[in-house]
């Protein structure tokens, strides 16, 4: 029987990283063809027959919602192409934080997209470091759910960093924190926020002991960085010696560069699932996870199992 064919292609905003998997995975991007109307409808056109063939269509869905749009009219392209598997592969998964319903009268964001993906044709998700693992079981089809730790961890015993300390800037993320301070053997502390309303921290408060301590926040996303930021102060102003802050997804809108480049930070450090603007701050450093989704999708190619990529 002969082997299964892969293509893979890309939306236009996730080229760059795209570029980077396709190098490590061994295949160039397939070509999609892209008519655009006045009025701003676009049509992505697949360049080439994938009948029979393993489709991975790479593509961060950060706003605006066009990302997501472009990335639903790729699967349908490729489903009515006589694709055999569509992966979706999705580094930032937009609208994470629409998880539940956490209100009267609010939509569940995460699991309209859910829908949508599985709707236009997706026969399988990968994404890494979703806001909510549970966002896992809002689909019907296999989600392959990768960790930016196996890209963190080798940098953070680059560092060499003595009297190490890990710190979650919230409570809700007090399990990562835990799983990376075990895997390096490293002490815990827990930033105890209070929020009136989205972005803004009315009060913060520190759980555990950071004196003389070098001090690295482990989060999911960098949003406004206000978090963060005020994170760094109390646990300078507690007597760390140093701190340092690793997240997943750069999201970083309004005024996030001015925050981190005059905060107490000592340097932030992202993953390429979302295109930073690495020239508006000395301080932010970008790891690649294209690598890692390389070989993970290499492996469910192969149907190979994935498990030795999951750290934590």
């Amino acid at each position: 029987m002969a082997h299964q064919a892969s293509y893979l292609f890309s939306t236009r905003t996730s080229m760059a990283l795209a570029e980077k998997i396709a190098h490590h995975y061994g295949q160039e991007l397939g070509k999609i063809n892209f008519q655009n109307f006045s009025d701003g409808e676009f049509e992505p056109v697949l360049d080439q027959s994938v009948r029979g063939g393993r489709v991975f269509l790479i593509g961060s869905t950060f706003p605006p919602a066009d990302n997501l749009l472009e990335l639903l009219l790729m699967i349908d392209a490729a489903k009515r192409a006589s694709a055999k598997n569509i992966t979706v592969v999705i580094p930032y998964y937009g609208l994470a934080r629409q998880d539940r319903k956490d209100k009267p009268r609010a939509p569940i964001g995460a699991k309209l997209v859910a829908n949508l993906l599985t709707a236009a044709g997706a026969t399988r998700i990968m994404t890494m470091d979703l806001h909510a693992d549970q966002i896992q079981g809002f689909f019907e089809i296999p989600v392959d759910h990768l960790y930016a730790s196996t890209v963190f961890i080798d940098y953070i015993h680059s560092l060499k960093l003595e009297n190490l300390t890990i710190a979650s800037p919230d409570m809700g993320g007090a399990k990562r924190a835990k799983n990376y301070a075990g895997h390096l053997g490293a002490e815990v502390v827990i930033a105890y926020k209070e929020r009136k309303k989205a972005n803004v921290i009315e009060e913060m408060f520190l759980i555990g002991d950071v004196t003389d301590r070098n001090v690295i926040l482990i989060d999911d996303m960098i949003d406004t960085a206000g978090t963060l930021c005020k994170a760094a102060e109390i646990l300078m102003d507690k007597g760390a010696a140093s701190v340092r802050a690793m997240a997943t997804h750069g999201v970083l809108s309004g005024k996030a560069y001015v925050n981190i480049e005059n905060s107490k930070l000592q340097e932030v450090i992202v993953t390429d699932s979302i295109p930073v603007k690495t020239e508006l701050s000395t301080k932010i450093k970008v790891l690649s996870c294209a690598e890692l989704f390389a070989d993970v999708m290499k492996m469910v190619h192969e149907h190979q199992s994935i498990s030795e990529k999951f750290i934590i």
